[in-house]
């Protein structure tokens, strides 16, 4: 039986997923955190996944190697360039090269195998549809298609009760899941939004993650304390 009170939650080191972690926190969940080494060029991601783990006190941090690289087809896993510059029309028109093919389903139904596992009534996934960059696996029509895919391809599905998919900043722009991350006591100087950082670490300050995290928190009034090399 899924006990109501554990979670899996989605963590990438980035804003929503770490506001979305503080969130299921504050609910009252035992929280298992879930990062994957997928062969993206911005590792430096997981350093901030694991630290947020740690700070906030996760039951366990989990970190899944796959290397979607193999497969390809991103910026983010490919030999294709990252877009820099971009404008606010640009970004919010049409899939980018930044989408990683399935990634979502793939992060998801993992987690899923592991809520069965360690009986957790529940999912995380810092998914929304405002200030975003287009990509298709975080709608809320694909969450709630995935939810009723897992309610008939599981154990606890199909004997009690299937494992619920939350999404509770679904429709948060970037301003307001700061503004919400701060009241939750979330230290953003930990986490990481860049597509393609430097070699040191430091974000370009260009892709379309940092144009957007830099709008949100200038929107919030609040000042970014990311590391930007431009």
């Amino acid at each position: 039986m899924a006990d109501a009170k554990k979670a899996v939650v989605l963590l990438s080191g980035g804003i929503d997923s770490t506001t979305t972690l503080a969130v299921a926190l504050k609910e009252g969940f035992e929280c298992y955190a879930l990062s994957f080494d997928y062969g993206q060029r911005h590792v430096r991601e997981l350093e901030a996944a694991r630290e947020m783990a740690e700070k906030f006190g996760a039951a366990e941090h989990l970190v899944i190697q796959i290397d979607l690289a193999r497969i390809g087809g991103s910026a983010l896993t490919d030999d294709i360039p990252v877009p820099k510059g971009r404008s606010d029309g640009d970004i919010g028109a049409g899939i980018p090269v930044t989408y990683v093919p399935a990634r979502n389903t793939i992060f998801l139904s993992i987690a899923l195998a592991w809520a069965e596992v360690i009986g957790a009534g529940e999912i995380f996934i810092g998914a929304n549809t405002l200030d975003y960059s287009g990509y298709p696996d975080c709608r809320p029509e694909f969450l709630e298609a995935f939810e009723k895919m897992a309610s008939l391809a599981t154990r606890c599905g199909v004997e009690g009760e299937g494992v619920k998919i939350r999404a509770p900043l679904i429709e948060f722009s970037k301003t307001e899941i700061i503004k919400f991350g701060c009241d939750l006591g979330v230290d953003f100087s930990l986490t990481h939004s860049c597509y393609d950082p430097t070699d040191d670490g430091l974000a370009c300050g260009k892709c379309d993650s940092c144009i957007i995290r830099k709008k949100g928190f200038a929107g919030a009034g609040i000042e970014d304390p990311a590391r930007y090399a431009a």
